[in-house]
């Protein structure tokens, strides 16, 4: 599994981080996500939109030093935009990873559990594209 970039994409609600998690835990690979910038350290949410950039910034580093040992690493964010994806997809171009890419669809009616309103999950779904 050394060498590679999964990149977990979906909206809020989808089912990304049970993914990512299981692949993560399954394959012995290190697993982030710009949500985990919103943890207190007792464990509490607390999302706070002005630090978003912050968070994204964060989770490119910490996938960075890990592809810079050369080892695999599962990125799960909501990635609705190729924009979005282009700092990864440039990590792995750099440190020529081999990048998968997939999309967590939310059939199973589950809600975010970071209590994402209804209408931003609709704008996530509007502005979601994708590649085939």
């Amino acid at each position: 599994m050394n060498k590679t970039l999964y990149l977990i994409r979906g909206v809020a609600g989808a089912g990304k981080t049970t993914f990512a998690t299981d692949l993560a835990e399954n394959f012995n690979l290190a697993m982030f996500e710009a949500d985990d910038y919103f943890y207190d350290r007792d464990g509490n949410y607390n999302f706070n939109p002005s630090l978003l950039h912050k968070a994204h910034n964060e989770c490119q580093e910490k996938t960075e030093a890990r592809m810079m040992l050369g080892l695999g690493v599962v990125v799960s964010n909501t990635f609705t935009t190729e924009k979005e994806l282009k700092p990864y997809l440039d990590l792995a171009e750099k440190y020529d990873y081999r990048v998968v890419s997939l999309v967590v669809e939310n059939r199973h009616g589950n809600k975010s559990v970071h209590n994402v309103p209804e209408t931003t999950i609709q704008k996530m779904k509007d502005r979601f594209s994708f590649k085939l």
